[in-house]
């Protein structure tokens, strides 16, 4: 795999941006459910680094669980369509705050998907967390009731987001230089 850098066309947005608008994010969630229990349901894997970022400013008593659902073939930049549940939640979500943390939202698809399984499931309230929204490229409309960063129709890796599979532990999020990207090294 080439080494990020040489396939890095600039850097979307710098790590104290994404540590201030995490802590911005988690002072929201503070003030809706001051008083309350809320569940932080972690989409994997892309969503794990955000995920524990946002806990650690939480002041709200909160438990989580991780789902992991996936509308990527191997290697591919755009989702399938197809979504599938790889890994359902171990917790009851019945009766509960639920806010589903998820690290980008692009055609909607998969959150849509999600939001309908866990709406069966009878929580309290559900909401969405999304460190980036690509509403450009949005096909369903979904909401995002804590969103991080509108961000233009780029291909971005970092912070969570991977480039086939590698790259997530980037304190940063980068945008692909698709000329000099080869994903076969």
């Amino acid at each position: 795999m080439q080494d990020y850098k040489d396939i890095l066309a600039e850097v979307l947005i710098d790590e104290q941006a994404l540590q201030k608008r995490v802590k911005e994010l988690a002072d929201l969630i503070n003030i809706d459910y001051a008083g309350d229990k809320i569940l932080l349901i972690c989409i994997l894997r892309g969503a794990l680094p955000f995920m524990v970022d946002l806990m650690r400013h939480l002041t709200v008593l909160n438990a989580i669980d991780c789902m992991a659902v996936s509308s990527y073939g191997e290697g591919a930049r755009e989702t399938t369509g197809n979504v599938r549940m790889t890994l359902d939640l171990k917790t009851n979500i019945e009766g509960r705050h639920v806010i589903l943390v998820e690290d980008i939202v692009d055609s909607g698809h998969t959150i849509a998907h999600v939001l309908k399984i866990l709406c069966t499931r009878n929580p309290k309230s559900l909401k969405v967390c999304a460190l980036l929204d690509k509403e450009s490229r949005r096909e369903v409309i979904v909401p995002i009731d804590y969103c991080g960063f509108k961000i233009a129709n780029k291909f971005v890796f970092g912070y969570g987001l991977d480039l086939d599979e590698y790259y997530r532990n980037l304190p940063f999020v980068g945008v692909v230089d698709l000329n000099r990207f080869n994903p076969n090294d």
